[in-house]
């Protein structure tokens, strides 16, 4: 369970990106935020990824106070979490199958236990034919699934999903959110951060809409209206 209460964020020039914030997100939910640019979606994905602080507030993740978590754990906080970004961010100079293992690698997995691992995940993705293929070779929408791998093979209890179509044709931004549809199901928490009404209102899951850091409503199977 993520539970995010009254929780603001001023930043040192004096924008203020949250203004009381509460949001409680089960375990298995899937949810979308939504807002125009500014609205203060991203200043919430970096709270959760502890990449900045709030100045007031709390943030509990699977029991976790991350407010009270010492700067010691936070790198093995992040490993418990599964993120894709807009721009795939994946290794230049590594194939498919070595970008996928490297999630494994940074927490130690024994070499065993990566090739048993890696093509159970290229294959739910729908990449296995392509793991000698290196990023350049590979479409907008294959590289974003080469992200989803490597962001699942660790198994986290969430997902977050900044823009994750943001780069893809309308095809490709169909085919990843119906994989991320599925990787709901089986059990994991998603959180997408998107501006597509369009990809949200095909979804139909729990929609919370940001406007100058607040939320403005929080809706189950809420659909977005164009302005």
């Amino acid at each position: 369970m993520i539970e995010i209460t009254n929780i603001y964020k001023t930043y040192d020039t004096g924008n203020k990106a949250l203004r009381n914030i509460n949001i409680t997100i089960e375990d298995g939910e899937f949810v979308f935020i939504v807002g125009r640019s500014g609205s203060g979606k991203s200043t919430l994905l970096k709270l959760l990824l502890k990449e900045v602080e709030p100045t007031s507030g709390k943030i509990v993740v699977n029991d976790m106070n991350l407010g009270k978590m010492p700067r010691r754990y936070v790198p093995k906080y992040r490993r418990m979490l599964g993120v894709i970004f807009q721009d795939f961010r994946l290794l230049k100079d590594r194939n498919v199958y070595e970008n996928v293992a490297f999630a494994q690698r940074v927490i130690g997995a024994s070499p065993r236990r990566i090739r048993e691992k890696v093509p159970v995940m290229l294959q739910m993705v729908g990449l296995s034919s392509k793991y000698k293929s290196y990023p350049q070779q590979l479409s907008g929408g294959e590289q974003q699934r080469v992200a989803i791998a490597r962001a699942l093979i660790n198994r986290p209890k969430v997902l977050l999903a900044d823009e994750p179509t943001g780069n893809l044709d309308h095809h490709n931004a169909i085919e990843i959110m119906k994989l991320l549809d599925e990787i709901n199901r089986m059990g994991t928490t998603v959180i997408v951060v998107t501006h597509s009404n369009e990809i949200v209102n095909l979804m139909q899951r729990r929609v919370i809409t940001m406007d100058r850091g607040c939320i403005v409503s929080d809706e189950e199977g809420g659909l977005v209206h164009e302005d």
